[in-house]
């Protein structure tokens, strides 16, 4: 059973932000825990209603991802076993950085779970 790709559920929170995670405009917690708690509800009713074998759940944030629409969303694809579809980059990104990315990254993570605590 193939889903046209324009009438694919996503689920869009009420509260507006441009993503995931933007300066200046990112969601509460609690908006972007009920908002995947539907993508949760939508992903099993795809698994059980139309037999999926899985899902993939997509989001672009922010301009750098391909993001088309400046509103945080969530596209929830129903998937079966040979459906000839991937979602996976085929190649490797051409930006490189020159620093240890994980390094810098886990430092980052660290610094701002401090500050919350």
């Amino acid at each position: 059973m193939a889903v046209p790709p324009n009438t694919r559920p996503h689920s869009q929170p009420d509260h507006h932000t441009n993503g995931v995670r933007q300066s200046g405009s990112s969601p509460p917690h609690d908006v972007l825990a009920a908002t995947m708690a539907l993508v949760q509800r939508v992903a099993g009713a795809m698994r059980t209603a139309l037999d999926a074998s899985g899902v993939n759940i997509l989001s672009a944030s922010g301009p750098g991802s391909e993001q088309s629409v400046p509103h945080l969303h969530f596209h929830v694809v129903p998937r079966w076993m040979g459906d000839g579809i991937s979602t996976w980059p085929a190649g490797r990104s051409g930006h490189r950085l020159s620093d240890d990315p994980d390094g810098k990254l886990a430092a980052f993570l660290a610094r701002e779970w401090h500050h919350r605590s």
